[in-house]
């Protein structure tokens, strides 16, 4: 089955669960929008809202771009809360990984993520955020495409 999340243009929704360190898990919504330029760049646009809880949103505005044996692509994002970041993946059978890390962030933050794709239309997505050596948020969910 090829992926189509990220590797298509598309709109995507968001629904799962956002942890953090010392607090209780709380819901977590979102959007996001892919487009592929014609020079095979990519743009990708999240935002992500917490219903019923005092937590601001995230925004999360990527440019990327895929690697020549198309399993391999980077990106730069600017990230709400984190700033600057800069970050690569694979594309694999059934999954999408990416790793990020922050620029001149005195946090030493850095992330991982897992996309499994379940069908054409379905991502079960794990995302953790890392501060030095300590785990310090997790974004788990379910992405469904809308369009």
């Amino acid at each position: 089955m090829a992926h189509t999340f990220l590797l298509q243009s598309g709109k995507w929704l968001l629904e799962g669960t956002w942890l953090e360190l010392k607090q209780q898990p709380i819901a977590v919504k979102g959007k996001t929008m892919i487009n592929w330029s014609k020079d095979d760049w990519f743009d990708m646009a999240t935002k992500l809202v917490f219903p019923g809880s005092d937590r601001e949103g995230i925004t999360l505005i990527y440019r990327g771009r895929m690697g020549t044996d198309d399993r391999r692509f980077s990106f730069v994002l600017e990230h709400s809360e984190v700033k600057r970041v800069e970050g690569e993946g694979w594309i694999g059978q059934s999954t999408i990984v990416q790793r990020f890390w922050a620029l001149n962030d005195k946090q030493m933050r850095t992330g991982f993520e897992t996309l499994y794709q379940k069908d054409q239309n379905t991502y079960f997505l794990s995302h953790s955020l890392v501060s030095g050596s300590c785990l310090v948020s997790n974004l788990e969910a379910v992405l469904t495409r809308t369009d």
